[in-house]
C-alpha cells in the first residue's frame, strides 16, 4: 500500500518546532519574571551559574533528541500521530469524535500517562538514577524545570511514543499537550509567591509551585509524593498528594540529601552525576 505523504503542520504560519518553541520561550520569560518580582523563598545559590547549567542541560537533551529522531521517528511523538494515523491505529482511531472532545480527551489522557511516567521515575533504581539529578537541584525555580539528564529525556521521548501510538490522537491535540506540558512545568516550579487564596483555588484542578515544591522536599516522604505536572487530581485520586511540607515553605530543604554539600551548580558534575557510585 503506497502512503499518502504527510502535509506538513502550520499554525499561525509557525512550524510545529517553531511554534513549540515560541511557546516555551514566552512561558520561561514570564514566569522568570513573575518569580523575580514576588519571590516565594530566598536563593541558595548565585543564579548565573544554576541558570546557565539548566539551561545547557536542556540543549544538550534538545540535540540528543533531534538527533536520535531523525535516525528513527521513535524518538518523535509527533511522528507517533503520523504513523497511527497512516495505519488507523489507536484508541482515538475506533471512534469518531468531534476535534474538540477529541483534543480534550488526548490531553488529559497524556497528562495521566505522565504522571504514571514520573511515579516510575522515582519507583525504578535505574530510572532514579537519572532523575534524581532534577532532584539534585537545591534551588528551586522556573529553570529547575530544564533541569532533567538527556538521557532521561531521550527516554520520555520513547515513553511518550508508544504512548502515543497507543492513543492514536490528533496531531494538534498532541502539540498542544507538549505546549501544556512545558508551560506548566515552567509555572509550577516557579519561585513565585502566589497569595494563598489564588493557591488553593488553582490547586483544585491544577499544579502549582507551592504543591508541586512539596516534590523537591529533601524529605523521602515528601518528594515521593505530588507527581503530577499539570493536573493535580491524579495525585488526589491515587493518593499521593501531600498539601504541605512539614517545615514549611521557608523552612523546608530543597534538594537530596547527599548532594548538599555537590556542586550541584556545575554542567560536568550534573552530567555525570547519574553514574557515581551509592
Amino acid at each position: 500500500m503506497v502512503e499518502m505523504p504527510v502535509e506538513p503542520f502550520n499554525l499561525f504560519g509557525l512550524s510545529e518546532p517553531a511554534l513549540r518553541f515560541a511557546a516555551f520561550a514566552i512561558a520561561l520569560t514570564l514566569f522568570a519574571s513573575l518569580e523575580a518580582l514576588a519571590p516565594r523563598r530566598r536563593r541558595n545559590q548565585a543564579r548565573l551559574a544554576r541558570w546557565t547549567t539548566n539551561t545547557s542541560m536542556l540543549i544538550v537533551a534538545t540535540v540528543l533528541v533531534r538527533g536520535l529522531s531523525l535516525a528513527l521517528p521513535v524518538f518523535a511523538a509527533v511522528e507517533a500521530t503520523q504513523i497511527a494515523g497512516a495505519r488507523q491505529f489507536g484508541v482515538f482511531h475506533q471512534f469518531v469524535l468531534p476535534l474538540w472532545i477529541e483534543i480534550l480527551t488526548a490531553v488529559i489522557l497524556l497528562d495521566l500517562a505522565i504522571w504514571f511516567q514520573h511515579l516510575l521515575s522515582h519507583k525504578i533504581p535505574l530510572l532514579w538514577r537519572l532523575h534524581r539529578v532534577h532532584h539534585a537541584d537545591r534551588d528551586f525555580d522556573t529553570t529547575t524545570a530544564l533541569r532533567f539528564h538527556p538521557f532521561e529525556i531521550a527516554l520520555s521521548a520513547v515513553y511518550k511514543f508508544f504512548v502515543v501510538m497507543l492513543l492514536g490522537p490528533a496531531l494538534l491535540a498532541v502539540i498542544l499537550f507538549e505546549i501544556a506540558l512545558n508551560a506548566t512545568s515552567l509555572f509550577n516550579h516557579a519561585n513565585l509567591n502566589l497569595p494563598r487564596w489564588l493557591d488553593q483555588t488553582l490547586r483544585t484542578l491544577f499544579v502549582t509551585p507551592d504543591m508541586h515544591r512539596v516534590h523537591h522536599s529533601i524529605e523521602r516522604d515528601e518528594h515521593d509524593t505530588n507527581y503530577g505536572f499539570c493536573l493535580s487530581v491524579w495525585d488526589r485520586l491515587f493518593r499521593t498528594y501531600t498539601a504541605q511540607p512539614k517545615a514549611g515553605h521557608q523552612g523546608m530543604t530543597i534538594g537530596l540529601a547527599d548532594t548538599q554539600s555537590a556542586p550541584t551548580q556545575a554542567l560536568g558534575w550534573s552530567l555525570i552525576y547519574p553514574f557515581h557510585r551509592k
